[in-house]
């Protein structure tokens, strides 16, 4: 009885997560917030918000060393595109024109830009078990995922 308590209860709890993973990689506007990103030794804060075209964009709003060994602000100078290579390393927008998919319960149609090599690659986001995003860039048959985990709203 108790071996099946126990299973009953795992069984459960597993049916809990899954559920609640559909239920964000199932509703678009889930993906709108703030997330804390480390990658390539870049420890940032990122913000997706919905555009008034029912897109969804992602921009850089804080950098923990913003600052270069001069203390001047860092710029974005490894941007393909040369007029960006003037922003400023805290308000790069790393996605545009984010899309839902519902039929695959993830968004993507788009290029996910990473700053700290300077390319664009396709993009796909979907949420994992755990509530983390999973943002994968995709560029000549390789891919890349990082975790973005989503910071504590007030």
């Amino acid at each position: 009885m108790r071996k099946l308590l126990s299973t009953l209860v795992l069984f459960m709890a597993f049916s809990v997560v899954v559920m609640a993973q559909q239920s964000l990689n199932e509703n678009p506007d889930s993906i709108v917030g703030e997330y804390s990103v480390l990658h390539e030794g870049e420890n940032t804060k990122v913000r997706i918000t919905r555009e008034t075209d029912g897109t969804f964009k992602a921009q850089v709003f804080w950098v923990e060393n913003r600052l270069d060994d001069e203390g001047n602000v860092r710029l974005d100078e490894k941007n393909p595109d040369k007029s960006l290579r003037h922003v400023e390393c805290d308000r790069i927008v790393l996605m545009n024109g984010l899309r839902y998919d519902a039929e695959k319960n993830r968004w993507g149609e788009t290029k996910v830009y990473d700053p700290t090599r300077g390319i664009k690659a396709n993009a796909t986001c979907e949420f994992m078990p755990d509530g983390t995003l999973r943002v994968k860039g995709s560029l000549l048959g390789f891919s890349q995922s990082i975790y973005w985990v989503r910071m504590v709203q007030n």
